[in-house]
């Protein structure tokens, strides 16, 4: 008999562990045995694999407390130690999917089940856009159209399923009740009716247009409000806008990521904007101000301090980002980035030529205290 390795130890971590510890541990061991890493190694391979199994079993709540209370055999179907209460492999005196332990613990028929029947009848699945935006876009906010192709509830039979002018009957293998119930050894185990699967009742005459379904695929268009001040993975949700429920169910909802173009001239951290500004060495020495134009259209005038160094950072107060569902603006920050000129006329050159004539090394503190350092080294 094979033995089993606990999840837990391929993982290193305890079992108490939350999801960022599942998540970490699983990094490290894959990290460690993956095949990448040591040469195609069968062993090193093999414990990969399991590391695998491992993480994907203890990420999904539903599937952690099945192993937590049945170990292996919630998955392998193989008793792990004998008699006395377990689980038996094979035949009709153990769990025959792990669809069962999942009816055992939750009362409910498989992953993701409603409970109680009428599974078909459940609410439609979610859906994802990816929208992208600019970033001015970003700092105003605005309104668009979208077209996307989504489940919708069959015009025909308005959801149903059904055939106009007819209808729908109880289900003879499961009384209506949507599951039906089988002993298994010690225990009975209810399963999704094989004959409505789920939903208590069968369609006497199936719907032409969606063939029963009670929906159907077809192009939409929404509007959607994009908010001022939304940043890159902002999400927007819009309830009962996804895909359309089985035979009248409510539908999902569809969820729209945001993705923030790079701007040419600013970059953005929260609600801050930042931007790098070159100036000439004539302004920096003498001061000035310069004019930053600002997402909201307006020019922001920065004074320029008397000797400023490059790499300084000039801080204004409200020139950023709005701060989303709420009031008031980030900061502007300009970061300022000293540029020495290449391209001299003579007359230019003459007159650095006189400049430097009457230097007299205070005009420069941070040069004159690093050749006085080396002065001194070179006396040592």
């Amino acid at each position: 008999m094979t033995t089993e390795v606990d999840y837990y130890e391929l993982l290193e971590i305890e079992r108490t562990a939350d999801g960022a510890a599942i998540k970490s541990g699983y990094r490290k061991m894959a990290m460690k045995y993956h095949p990448d890493k040591t040469g195609g190694c069968t062993d090193s391979e093999a414990k990969f694999k399991a590391v695998s199994a491992a993480y994907e079993c203890l990420k999904d709540p539903q599937k952690r407390a099945a192993y937590d209370r049945f170990g292996h055999a919630a998955y392998t179907q193989q008793q792990q130690g004998g008699s006395g209460g377990g689980f038996h492999g094979g035949g009709a005196g153990g769990f025959s999917d792990l669809g069962d332990i999942f009816e055992t613990i939750f009362g409910q028929s498989g992953f993701g089940g409603q409970g109680g029947g009428r599974q078909a009848n459940r609410r439609g699945a979610d859906l994802r856009y990816d929208m992208e935006i600019t970033l001015d876009e970003a700092y105003h906010g605005k309104k668009t159209q979208i077209e996307i192709e989504v489940s919708t509830a069959c015009d025909s039979c308005e959801g149903s399923g059904a055939q106009p002018g007819t209808g729908v009957k109880t289900c003879a293998t499961c009384k209506g009740h949507g599951q039906v119930r089988a002993q298994q050894g010690f225990f009975v185990v209810e399963r999704t009716c094989p004959s409505c699967h789920g939903a208590g009742q069968v369609i006497e005459s199936p719907c032409r247009s969606c063939r029963g379904e009670g929906r159907v695929d077809k192009p939409k268009s929404l509007s959607v409000n994009i908010p001022a001040g939304v940043d890159e993975g902002t999400r927007i949700r819009l309830s009962g806008e996804g895909e359309a429920g089985a035979r009248g169910a409510p539908a999902g909802d569809l969820y729209i990521f945001l993705h923030v173009k790079r701007h040419s001239l600013f970059e953005r951290d929260g609600t801050t904007l930042f931007c790098r500004y070159p100036v000439s060495f004539t302004t920096a020495a003498l001061g000035g101000s310069i004019e930053v134009p600002g997402l909201d259209g307006n020019r922001h005038e920065i004074k320029i301090p008397v000797g400023i160094q490059s790499g300084k950072q000039i801080r204004q107060r409200g020139g950023g980002m709005p701060v989303l569902n709420g009031r008031g603006h980030g900061d502007l920050v300009v970061q300022i980035d000293v540029e020495t000129p290449t391209r001299l006329t003579a007359k230019q050159k003459e007159l650095l030529e006189a400049f430097r004539e009457t230097e007299t090394g205070e005009e420069c503190p941070q040069v004159s205290g690093f050749f006085s350092k080396l002065k001194d080294l070179w006396a040592d």
